[in-house]
């Protein structure tokens, strides 16, 4: 199972993959998490993307795709493995095609989690945070059932800035679903239902 993972941000993607590691053992790639993990471990590629990071620009295509690259190597992945966040736009995906099939790899699927952007604005407005452990909970939590702490709303959680990250989802990322239909691999399931059902039609469509 070599898997793409799209869809807008708070469609519960995550929630999918973790669940797919689990029960398959596939290697769980988020490019957020590698470039966090990289630029922690002071690695070559790590230094790298920290110069972009710190001056808050975007890290270039073709260090994303190293990074991507050198995870894809490890042994966890040879099982398979499930993009999460990359490829964000055409060029990445066309990029990204050409660099497994070099590793004689291809993509099996590419699997679009739909949610409507009213009901992605509902979801992620409603989250609240822990500010001593990072419990994430909803607006009905006044003080966090792990320890006790403050809950309150981040900035990015907040309906004008979820907006703003819908809008350049949709102008970057969704021309991807295009571009994966084209190559007749999407499939598409509908994340605005409870995780279990969606997890079961997941598992469906996957034929898994």
């Amino acid at each position: 199972m070599n898997l793409v993972l799209l869809g807008a941000p708070g469609a519960g993607k995550g929630t999918q993959a973790q669940r797919l590691v689990a029960e398959f053992g596939v290697a769980h790639i988020s490019t957020g998490d590698l470039l966090r993990a990289a630029v922690k471990g002071g690695t070559e590629l790590g230094v790298q993307a920290k110069k972009y990071m710190d001056a808050g620009e975007l890290v270039p295509d073709q260090l994303v795709i190293d990074l991507v690259k050198e995870r894809l190597a490890a042994d966890d992945a040879q099982k398979g493995f499930i993009l999460d966040g990359f490829p964000r736009n055409t060029a990445q995906a066309v990029t990204l095609d050409s660099e497994l099939a070099a590793m004689g790899r291809s993509l099996d699927c590419a699997l679009l989690v739909d949610v409507p952007g009213d009901v992605i604005i509902g979801r992620l407005s409603s989250r609240r945070t822990c500010r001593d452990c990072g419990y994430t909970g909803t607006a009905s939590d006044t003080v966090c059932p792990t320890c006790g702490g403050e809950m309150y709303q981040r900035d990015d959680d907040k309906p004008e800035t979820i907006k703003n990250r819908l809008d350049v989802y949709e102008k970057n990322t969704s021309p991807l679903v295009e571009y994966y239909r084209g190559q007749n691999i999407l499939k598409v399931v509908d994340g605005d239902r409870d995780a279990d059902v969606v997890y079961n039609e997941v598992k469906d469509v996957l034929s898994l």
